[in-house]
């Protein structure tokens, strides 16, 4: 099914676009003093880094400045201990970055997460404030 929104939707979805309000889930992932260092925009930032080859060429798609996703990547390696990059410094003709074996799989556990967990909300939304049951 298909509703009157810029991509193609679940049926589920559509019979919250069809009423008066929407629920809207944000996850982070957090360290241990509660400050978040993931979330689904870090995940498109790291999507258009393996589809462009390029942090610089992913950042600009996302109209986001080189140096703040510099600054985001460098903080999820630190918080995670683990190199997410590998970075080949050439310039524009030799350089390039792709993705670690592990940022594959974090990035898909995380996305299988987030998917799991916002169908959930939804789902529990539909049931307590869905259309039929709005006065």
């Amino acid at each position: 099914m298909h509703c009157e929104v810029r991509h193609p939707v679940p049926q589920v979805w559509c019979a919250v676009l069809m009423t008066s309000m929407n629920v809207k889930v944000r996850i982070s992932l957090t360290d241990t003093q509660r400050e978040p260092f993931m979330g689904i925009g870090l995940v498109w930032l790291i999507r258009r880094i393996k589809r462009f080859g390029s942090i610089r060429r992913a950042a600009e798609d996302m109209g986001m400045s080189y140096v703040k996703a510099l600054r985001i990547l460098n903080r999820l390696e630190r918080k995670l201990g683990k190199k997410i990059l590998v970075r080949k410094i050439g310039g524009a003709t030799r350089g390039g970055t792709a993705l670690t074996p592990f940022a594959e799989e974090f990035v898909e556990r995380y996305e299988r997460y987030h998917t799991r967990v916002t169908d959930f909300a939804l789902k529990e939304f539909i049931r307590h404030f869905g259309k039929s049951r709005i006065a």
